[in-house]
C-alpha cells in the first residue's frame, strides 16, 4: 500500500465559530472522536485506538450531516450489525463496524480477525450457526422473518400520542386505573417507539450479515478460479429475481397499463397534482374512473411508504406524504404506454443470460469444483433476494411509520412551546425527547409552566446554526492510514472499499478525464451528463440522460427507465445502485469516489460497465 494517508481523527478541527459544548450536546458521547470529547485531557488509549483504525464517510446511506433525532438509526444499527458478525454468528475474519461523528457526518471503520488460530476457532462456531440459516433459509425468512418484521412496523403504527387533557377522565376513578393513563402513555409510547425501531434494525441484520457473506464466498471462490473475471459476471450470476423492494415501482406500471385499459389514460393526464386528481375521481360517476381509481387507493398501504432517499433523514420526502411523487412517474409511465413503448423490465432477459453465463463457467471447472459451484452459487442465489427486499420493511415502510410517528410527539411538544414548529423536534435527540415528555408531564401534573418551553428553543436555535455550518464542511472520503487487506463482508460488497479503491481515493486529483470505479451493470454507452447531488434534483433528469450522482435510491426504479447509464461515487457490487441497474438493464459503474464533483451537468462522457471506467470526452 501506498505511505500515504488521510488526516487522522483527531487532526480533524470542528469549523470556525461552532460552540463545541452545544454541538457535544447534540450526541452520544460515545459516538464522538475522543479529542472532541475530552478536549486536550484524551485518554491517550482512545487516541491511538482511533488512530489505528481507517475510517470512510458512510456517505452510502448517510451523505447528508447528521441531525440529532436522525442519528438514532446508526447508533442502532452499529450494535446490531456488529453483535450479528462478533457474538452471534461470529463471522470468522470480522467484528464489529465501529462508527465515529466527524463534523456531524458519520464515518465508519471496520475490526478485522487476523489472528489465525482465533479465525479457526471463529469459525467452527460460523459454519455451525450460519449453516443452520442457509439450510433453512427460505423457510425462517417466509415464516419468521417477514411476519415478525411487519408485526414490528403495525405496533408502531398502533401508538398512539394525544396531548394531556385539563383533566383526567372520569373511568380512571370508577373503572380502578390506579394510575394516569394520559400521562403513562404519552412517556411509555416513546419508549416503546424507541424500542421498537431498535427491534425493527435487529430484523433488518439478522440475515443481511450472512447474505453478504454468501455471496462473498462465492465471489472469492469465482476469483480464485478465474482470476481475470469480470465483477459483473459474478454479479449477473445471482441477477433476475424479483424482490419486493421493485413492488411500488411496478405497481405504478401496473396502474399506467391499467390506465390505457380502462380508457381513463387521458383523463389522469389532464390533472396538474395528485390532490386534483383525487378530488376529482372521489365524485366521479364513471365506472371505469371508479375502478381505476380504487385500485390507486388499495395500493397505497404499504407500497407508498416509499422514500425517495435512503430513509435514514427526516427531510427525504416519503411518496405516502407527497402524492405528487408517485402520480408524477405514473403519468410519464402512461405516456410510454400511450406511445406503444413496453414498461417490462430486464429481469427474464437477464435470467436468460444468468444461466448462460453460469453454465458457461461451470464448464471450465473440474467435476469436484462443479460441486462447491452449485452449492455457492445455489446459496447466493438463494439469500439473493433478501439482500434487497429487507429494505422495504425497515427503511421504507418503517421508517415512514416511525417518522410519522415522532411528528406526531412534535406537534405536542410545539403546542407546548417546547418548540417552535413540530419540525424541530429533530434536532433533539431521543433521549432530551424523553426528558421533554418528562418535563410536560411533571408541568402538567403539579400545574406549572414547563422548564421545556424557555431550554428548548434557544437550545434548538443555537444547533440550527450549527448544523447549516457543518453542511457547507467537505468531509474527506477517509480518516487515517489505509489498511493492507479489507476482510468485512458489508465494507467490500456494499460499500465498495478495498484497497484499490483506496489508492484512487488518495490519487483522484490526477484522475484527469478518466474515473475509476466498480463495474456493476455491464454495457457501454456515451450520452450527456446529469448531475443530481439531491431527490429535490431528480426533476433534471430527462430520456437518454446519464445520471451522475452521489448514490441513488431504490425508489429511484422509475429514473432508471428514463436514463441511459448510472455514474455513482460510492457502493461496491452488491450496493442497491448496483442491483437496481443491473435488473433494470442499465449500464452502471458505481464507487467511483467523487465523479458528482468533477463531471459537470451537460458534459458528453462514456460509461463502460464492463471494465468500471468513465470518461469525459469533452
Amino acid at each position: 500500500m501506498s505511505e500515504k494517508r488521510f488526516p487522522y481523527p483527531d487532526e480533524v478541527k470542528l469549523p470556525e465559530g461552532i460552540d463545541i459544548e452545544t454541538y457535544k450536546r447534540m450526541y452520544a458521547y460515545y459516538r464522538l472522536p475522543a479529542t472532541v470529547l475530552f478536549g486536550k485531557d484524551a485518554p491517550k488509549e482512545l487516541v491511538e485506538w482511533e488512530r489505528k483504525m481507517f475510517w470512510y464517510q458512510d456517505s452510502l446511506h448517510h451523505y447528508d450531516v447528521m441531525y440529532p433525532l436522525d442519528d438514532i438509526h446508526p447508533a442502532t444499527w452499529e450494535i446490531a450489525l456488529s453483535t450479528y458478525n462478533s457474538r452471534i454468528f461470529v463471522v470468522p475474519p470480522a467484528n464489529g463496524i465501529p462508527h465515529r461523528l466527524v463534523n456531524g457526518y458519520l464515518f465508519i471503520s471496520f475490526v478485522p480477525v487476523l489472528d489465525e488460530k482465533e479465525i479457526q476457532k471463529r469459525l467452527e462456531h460460523f459454519q455451525k450457526r450460519a449453516g443452520y440459516y442457509y439450510q433453512n433459509w427460505n423457510d425462517i425468512y417466509e415464516k419468521n422473518w417477514k411476519p415478525e418484521a411487519e408485526k414490528i412496523v403495525k405496533e408502531m403504527e398502533s401508538l398512539e400520542f394525544r396531548d394531556l387533557p385539563e383533566f383526567e377522565d372520569e373511568s380512571v376513578v370508577f373503572g380502578r386505573k390506579g394510575y394516569s393513563p394520559s400521562a403513562y402513555h404519552l412517556v411509555d409510547n416513546w419508549l416503546r417507539l424507541v424500542m421498537l425501531h431498535q427491534r425493527l434494525w435487529w430484523k433488518h441484520f439478522e440475515m443481511l450479515n450472512l447474505g453478504y457473506a454468501a455471496y462473498l464466498l462465492f465471489y472469492q471462490f469465482m476469483k480464485q478460479k478465474f482470476p481475470d473475471i469480470p465483477d459483473q459476471h459474478i454479479a449477473l450470476m445471482v441477477a433476475g429475481i424479483d424482490v419486493i423492494l421493485f413492488k411500488p415501482d411496478m405497481e405504478l406500471r401496473r396502474l399506467a397499463k391499467l390506465a390505457v385499459e380502462l380508457g381513463v389514460a387521458d383523463r389522469i393526464l389532464s390533472f396538474a397534482t395528485a390532490e386534483q386528481m383525487e378530488a376529482e375521481l372521489s365524485r366521479s360517476k364513471n365506472p371505469n374512473e371508479q375502478k381505476w381509481f380504487n385500485e390507486w387507493n388499495s395500493v397505497k398501504y404499504p407500497w407508498f411508504y416509499y422514500t425517495t432517499g435512503i430513509g435514514f433523514y427526516h427531510h427525504e420526502p416519503r411518496w405516502i406524504d407527497d402524492l405528487n411523487i408517485p402520480f408524477n412517474f405514473l403519468k410519464d409511465y402512461i405516456s410510454k404506454v400511450k406511445r406503444g413503448e413496453s414498461l417490462e423490465t430486464a429481469t427474464e432477459r437477464l435470467r436468460k443470460q444468468r444461466d448462460e453465463i453460469a453454465a458457461r463457467y461451470r464448464e471450465l471447472l473440474s467435476e469436484e469444483d462443479r460441486k462447491v459451484f452449485d452449492q455457492y452459487l445455489q446459496i447466493a442465489k438463494t439469500v439473493f433476494p433478501y439482500v434487497e427486499e429487507h429494505n422495504f420493511y425497515v427503511e421504507h415502510w418503517g421508517h415512514t411509520v416511525f417518522y410519522n410517528k415522532i411528528k406526531e410527539v412534535g406537534r405536542i411538544l410545539a403546542k407546548h412551546g417546547f418548540i417552535e414548529k413540530a419540525e424541530d423536534i429533530f434536532y433533539m435527540n431521543w433521549w432530551e425527547i424523553y426528558l421533554a415528555l418528562l418535563d410536560l408531564v411533571a408541568s402538567w401534573a403539579v400545574v406549572m409552566p414547563p422548564v421545556g418551553k424557555y431550554y428548548w428553543p434557544k437550545e434548538i436555535a443555537r444547533r440550527k446554526e450549527i448544523l447549516a455550518k457543518l453542511k457547507e464542511y467537505k468531509p474527506p472520503p477517509a480518516l487515517g492510514r489505509p489498511p493492507e487487506v479489507v476482510t468485512e463482508p458489508f465494507t467490500v460488497m456494499l460499500w465498495g472499499v478495498t484497497r484499490e479503491r483506496i489508492e484512487d481515493w488518495l490519487g483522484t486529483a490526477a484522475a484527469g478525464k478518466v474515473i475509476k470505479g466498480f463495474p456493476a451493470s455491464p454495457g457501454v454507452v456515451e450520452g450527456r451528463a446529469v448531475v443530481v447531488k439531491s431527490v429535490e434534483e431528480l426533476g433534471k433528469v430527462k430520456e437518454g440522460d446519464i445520471l451522475v450522482c452521489p448514490n441513488t435510491s431504490p425508489a429511484w426504479g422509475p429514473v432508471f427507465a428514463k436514463v441511459k447509464a448510472v455514474v455513482s461515487d460510492i457502493g461496491g457490487l452488491m450496493a442497491h445502485a448496483a442491483i437496481v441497474a443491473r435488473e433494470y438493464g442499465v449500464p452502471a459503474v458505481v464507487g467511483t469516489g467523487n465523479a458528482s464533483r468533477i463531471i459537470k451537468d451537460g458534459q458528453k462522457i462514456r460509461v463502460d460497465g464492463f471494465k468500471g471506467v468513465v470518461e469525459i470526452l469533452e
